[in-house]
């Protein structure tokens, strides 16, 4: 019995010994974290303050500290400027000691980003960039893409418009990574589903003046005219399509991304049947009713799908590294693929190899002024697309990281 006895005590004193030294290892004695985001350009209403102010509200809920130690989150305005990004992103690492990088909207600065992340041995969760590079020929063992990408867009709408008859496209489109992107993967799309594509014309980013796009859109005839751009570039484009009565004369207007705050800021009015594809909305039941409330009580407005996905993702690495009790990079992101993501954003998500979180998407179309109920009461739920069907294939995005034997 004396030997069993003092066998438990042993057993005891080494967990305790042990559980200092797991607190110990994370370094610097702080877990930081960096949101890197647009908070003066075209994309500041879906990201920007309100990114932050995702991640702080994870941060406060959590209770500020993992394993006894402190959270710090600090902040930064890319300017949708790639070498500014990497600028900042190269100086939080090497001075600032941050350990993650959140956010990116902009998937120019969003890639070398990535890179930049890899190269430090540090971690990157992209809750704002787009472009399904990130998780294909450049993806990182590094990176996290969590909210949404160019693929899911145009798979979700591309499909179920083509399949209703809509089967003609032009694309307006912004000239740089992300929009590039989107139209790739939505033209694929349609043509896959038996469509053609008629047309494009590329516009500069931040763009004012959409007149003569509209113009080729129009002369095009195409059934579908495809707005392959975000923020500020959607809001002008689709109120100047508004002006020129596209709608009217039977051309189908699509938002390849389009966030709640633009339909609000835009107006139901304005947008009434265009069609959205989201990865999160906040009716559609408690849990989203009650985040969206506090961040709406907190930031002035419904949060967007790139800022709830913040939220979800933050709490998400804060449990990995208490789990495993280290912030090592390596550790931390086997941890997070290992566990599923059950939360107000997704039920049953998973990190892939190639860095994809895979959840539901969804298919929305924006109510008649009748149909709604309230200021923010603007979508109505068309079709929810299981996860594995609404992104890419694993062996179809050429992400090195993936085995293909």
């Amino acid at each position: 019995m004396k030997s069993t006895a003092q066998a438990v005590i042993a057993t005891f004193a080494l967990a305790a010994l042990c559980a200092p030294a797991q607190a110990q290892s994370i370094s610097d004695d702080v877990v930081k974290i960096g949101v890197l985001t647009d908070m003066s350009s075209l994309y500041a209403d879906a990201t920007g303050k309100g990114s932050l102010a995702a991640v702080q509200m994870a941060v406060e809920d959590y209770g500020a500290k993992v394993r006894g130690k402190p959270v710090v989150v600090v902040s930064a305005d890319h300017q949708n400027k790639p070498d500014v990004g990497v600028n900042i992103a190269r100086n939080w690492y090497d001075n600032e000691k941050v350990d993650a990088i959140f956010d990116v909207p902009t998937s120019s600065v969003a890639l070398p980003v990535s890179a930049l992340t890899r190269e430090k041995n540090k971690i990157n969760i992209n809750s704002g960039g787009g472009s399904s590079d990130i998780t294909g020929s450049q993806c990182s063992p590094n990176t996290v893409h969590w909210t949404y990408d160019t693929y899911a867009l145009s798979n979700v709408a591309g499909k179920a418009m083509v399949k209703r008859g809509e089967d003609t496209w032009f694309f307006i489109t912004a000239d740089y990574a992300f929009g590039q992107a989107l139209q790739r993967d939505a033209a694929n799309v349609v043509k896959e589903s038996g469509g053609k594509v008629l047309g494009d014309v590329r516009h500069p980013l931040n763009n004012s003046d959409f007149s003569s796009f509209l113009l080729q859109a129009q002369a095009s005839k195409a059934k579908v005219v495809a707005l392959a751009n975000a923020g500020g570039d959607t809001q002008n484009a689709l109120k100047q399509a508004s002006e020129f009565g596209i709608t009217q004369a039977g051309q189908k207007m699509i938002a390849l991304l389009q966030e709640i705050t633009d339909t609000h800021s835009l107006g139901i009015n304005a947008t009434q049947g265009l069609i959205v594809t989201d990865g999160f909305y906040w009716d559609m039941n408690d849990e989203t009713r009650a985040f969206s409330k506090r961040f709406d009580d907190r930031v002035g407005h419904i949060p967007t799908m790139i800022q709830a996905g913040l939220y979800s993702a933050t709490m998400h690495y804060l449990k990995a590294i208490e789990a495993i009790g280290t912030d090592e990079a390596p550790k931390v992101m086997e941890q997070m693929r290992a566990t599923p993501v059950n939360d107000f954003f997704a039920k049953n998500g998973k990190i892939r190899i190639d860095g994809r979180m895979v959840h539901d998407m969804y298919l929305f179309e924006v109510k008649k002024p009748s149909e709604s109920k309230g200021e923010w009461d603007l979508y109505k739920l068309i079709a929810t697309v299981p996860g594995d069907e609404a992104f890419r294939p694993l062996d179809k995005g050429g992400c090195p990281l993936v085995k293909t034997n």
